[in-house]
């Protein structure tokens, strides 16, 4: 009789070329205007910190940050429908500020949809504070646009 893992193996690493179908599958279903197969390939060209959270092989979650002299910029953020509220936002957060801090970065910063309360609720327990605001920043529905928050974090 064999043993069965009754937990899965979940994990973090860094995201790789290979893991950009489930990355992009993953982005269009969250996001009603979802980044590019594009834009997700420039990231991982100039090397930005692009990191995958997966569940047995599965991407469920990813970050981007860039990190340039002593400020990092969290530029994606994304977790399954299925695995939100279970504090994995949380951990790929705390995975992007800790390769901040590794790479020098001083200051954390994000733009985070006004209407993304899920999101502004994590953010703000995470210590990040609202610096600005820019208006009609994202698209929205019906060729309308909503305002980003503008948050930064003292590493």
């Amino acid at each position: 009789m064999s043993a069965q893992l009754l937990d899965p193996l979940l994990g973090t690493r860094p995201m790789q070329q290979a893991d950009l179908p489930q990355v992009i599958a993953l982005e269009e279903l969250v996001y009603p205007f979802p980044w590019t197969a594009g834009i997700f390939q420039d990231c991982l060209r100039v090397g930005y910190c692009c990191w995958v959270l997966t569940l047995d092989r599965q991407v469920i979650g990813y970050g981007v940050m860039s990190v340039v002299i002593d400020e990092s910029h969290i530029l994606n953020l994304c977790i399954h429908p299925d695995w939100q509220r279970k504090g994995l936002g949380n951990k790929m957060v705390q995975r992007l500020l800790k390769i901040a801090r590794q790479h020098g970065a001083e200051t954390a910063f994000l733009e985070v949809r006004i209407g993304n309360r899920a999101a502004l609720r994590l953010y703000e327990k995470l210590g990040f504070v609202q610096i600005g605001r820019r208006r009609n920043y994202y698209p929205a529905a019906d060729n309308k646009r909503e305002d980003a928050l503008v948050m930064s974090l003292e590493l």
